[in-house]
């Protein structure tokens, strides 16, 4: 297949339980949820969505044929130089699991890379992730019920995506994590108050739009 790609980039991975961890970003274009075009936000299943994810014109981006030449791309993203560390790449989207295959997984893991992928849900996740999030939006209907990561933005209407609803489920760490709106001081208060009346959550902020990086 074909992978579309809006942009690869080398930065630090901001939210959730790897905040800090240097990461190449691997962004594919395109999402079951939102058409990424601001005419059709407000019918979309998930509204508030704060990435650009539409075309492959960002830094990177392009179509790459084979899965061969997707991993090379994100190898030449990694430093040269990198101490010794493993080298990590972060699936994102939009929605990664449209694209990302066995094929494109393997070829990851033939470069060095660990993989690590953020996905709404609403696919099953293929063999071979090292690092699963899911972060729930809206109404949609999540079929990958286990993974290492639930990252929730919060708060979500009443009829959409609630913590309550996914608390039960097989992941190793539960984040609550504010929605980015004119209303981001409010909802993080929400969101420490909720973490505070039940532990089993924690706070996960986006530090790389709070120290201004990618």
């Amino acid at each position: 297949m074909t992978y579309s790609v809006k942009e690869i980039y080398y930065t630090l991975q901001g939210e959730g339980a790897h905040a800090g961890r240097p990461a190449v970003f691997l962004r594919f274009a395109g999402c079951n949820l939102w058409s990424g075009r601001e005419v059709h936000r407000e019918q979309s299943i998930c509204r508030f969505c704060d990435t650009e994810f539409v075309g492959t014109d960002g830094p990177g981006g392009g179509k790459f044929a084979t899965a061969t030449e997707l991993a090379d791309a994100v190898a030449r993203a990694w430093p040269n130089q990198s101490g010794g560390a493993m080298p990590y790449v972060v699936c994102t989207g939009g929605e990664p699991l449209l694209q990302l295959d066995r094929r494109a997984i393997e070829a990851l893991h033939d470069a060095g890379f660990e993989i690590g992928v953020e996905s709404n849900g609403t696919i099953e996740a293929p063999q071979g992730i090292d690092w699963l999030c899911i972060s729930p939006k809206g109404t949609a209907t999540v079929v990958q019920r286990r993974g290492d990561e639930l990252k929730l933005v919060f708060p979500q209407t009443e009829t959409e995506a609630q913590p309550e609803a996914f608390e039960h489920l097989p992941f190793e760490h539960f984040y609550l994590q504010p929605m980015d709106s004119p209303e981001q001081a409010a909802n993080t208060k929400s969101a420490i108050e909720y973490c505070l009346r039940h532990p089993r959550w924690k706070l996960s902020l986006q530090t790389h739009k709070i120290l201004g990086i990618e």
